[in-house]
């Protein structure tokens, strides 16, 4: 099964290359025409590194004729990517936020609709089954009973890269992202955010924000999320999370993707270090995206409709931290 991993603009699309690459049955194919040629973070030293097939344009790539594509560009060029990989067939797994621009994430969903492929977002922590049982166990409704209250946290290292979001674009989707399959995509009805650039060193890029949303069956969710900016995190780097606690009636219940096994100070690099515990869940993700294309299993993670809900949030956030007042989305 072809796979292609479309533009290295983003920092996870090398490791997403290297699993693909490590797969059974896997032809992987990596395009980056964007990317400068000696920067080893880019697609051709990549490709270089793991003997990889190399497409010098995106015509290139196409009439190779993947069957899947991983979309990492940077967010304003994900929906010509998608169209593309749409008109040849191909299913699409795309970072997030999946566009820019809500209108550009609806042109995305409807190009997959219409050309009858799978359009999913790269949302690693849906993938958990540790969220899995969470989840069901939530839906069964007898362990928490009326879901009232979620809370979130996500902080993470930016890089500085031109792909960087801030704290918003970058992290609030990704929590987002557990509430809606929690709730079932349940619509969201208003959302109040609170946002700076303080410690990220970019005007302009919220490093630190925080996002209270109230869901149509009554149910909030509050959300932390910072992108901090620093060097780029090493494998050891202390980034936690995304952790959520979900509140009902009776109890709550909490999940941790990227649970904490065992922390200390790396003498190495002078600065602490932990070891995350459970499956490394890029792979876990790329495994059901790749099963699912293969027609081995079924779809699984947020799909274009998600991703849609969780924009539509994001934009609003964006626009409450501007007025300083909640934004109503009667009708989303």
């Amino acid at each position: 099964m072809k796979v292609a991993v479309l533009s290295f603009a983003h920092e996870r699309a090398a490791t997403y290359a290297r699993l693909l690459h490590g797969m059974p049955g896997v032809e992987l194919i990596i395009a980056d025409p964007d990317g400068a040629p000696g920067d080893p973070a880019r697609g051709r030293a990549v490709a270089a590194e793991l003997d990889a097939p190399y497409a010098e344009g995106w015509d290139e790539v196409f009439a190779l004729s993947p069957e899947a594509v991983v979309v990492t560009s940077e967010a304003d060029r994900r929906r010509d990517l998608v169209e593309r990989a749409a008109r040849a067939g191909a299913h699409v797994l795309v970072e997030q936020p999946m566009a820019a621009e809500e209108a550009d994430a609806r042109a995305m969903v409807r190009a997959c609709e219409d050309a009858g492929v799978r359009l999913t977002l790269a949302s690693p922590a849906c993938f958990s089954p540790a969220f899995t049982a969470v989840r069901e166990g939530i839906a069964a409704g007898e362990a928490l009973g009326t879901l009232t209250t979620m809370h979130g946290s996500y902080n993470t290292p930016a890089t500085g890269g031109a792909q960087d979001g801030g704290a918003l674009g970058a992290n609030a989707a990704v929590l987002l992202d557990l509430v809606d399959a929690v709730l079932g995509g349940e619509p969201a009805q208003q959302v109040y955010a609170q946002a700076n650039s303080v410690l990220g060193g970019r005007p302009g890029v919220e490093s630190a924000a925080l996002v209270s949303v109230r869901y149509a069956g009554g149910a909030v969710a509050s959300i932390d999320c910072s992108r901090i900016l620093t060097a780029a995190p090493s494998a050891g780097s202390p980034v936690g999370g995304p952790a959520m606690t979900f509140i009902g009636e009776k109890a709550s219940v909490e999940f941790n993707a990227r649970p904490r096994l065992l922390g200390g100070f790396d003498a190495a690099t002078g600065g602490e270090r932990w070891e995350a515990g459970g499956a490394d869940l890029d792979a876990v993700m790329l495994g059901a995206f790749v099963a699912a294309a293969a027609g081995r299993g079924q779809a699984a993670g947020p799909d274009g409709a998600a991703g849609l809900r969780t924009l539509r949030i994001i934009g609003a956030a964006y626009e409450s931290v501007h007025t300083g007042q909640p934004v109503d989305l009667a009708g989303s």
